[in-house]
């Protein structure tokens, strides 16, 4: 298993996902199945597509970073800052499985929305 070209695929596929071009994205770099774990989404190829579909329709103006990419074995992590309309900041953890192609097969996340204020002067980033 190539983790440093997974790690490539991993971040390839999700800025593409959410710039806009999701059904591209799935057809580059997912798998037969697609088990989606994220309760706002439908699991498989189809619900990846149409949520990402529905993102950019409803907010084409969001943006992304990626703060952090680790990997390990089939397991890939990206971290990101993402700023939607409103200056609305998220901070997220996605991790993606990959099968021994190479190809993504399954997705977690955790998102947590950037606060105005914080108890420290860490902040998230």
């Amino acid at each position: 298993m190539d983790t440093s070209k997974n790690k490539e695929n991993a971040v390839a596929f999700y800025k593409m996902a959410y710039e806009g071009a999701p059904k591209k994205a799935v057809e580059l770099y997912v798998g037969d199945e697609y088990i989606q774990h994220n309760p706002d989404v439908a699991t498989g190829l189809r619900g990846f597509v149409d949520y990402f579909d529905r993102m950019q329709e409803e907010y084409p103006q969001k943006s992304i970073k990626f703060l952090r990419v680790i990997g390990e074995g089939e397991l890939v992590a990206l971290h990101t800052h993402q700023i939607w309309p409103g200056n609305d900041q998220y901070v997220t953890m996605d991790f993606f499985r990959f099968d021994e192609a190479g190809k993504i097969v399954e997705h977690w996340d955790a998102i947590q929305q950037v606060p105005k204020e914080m108890a420290h002067d860490n902040g998230m980033i």
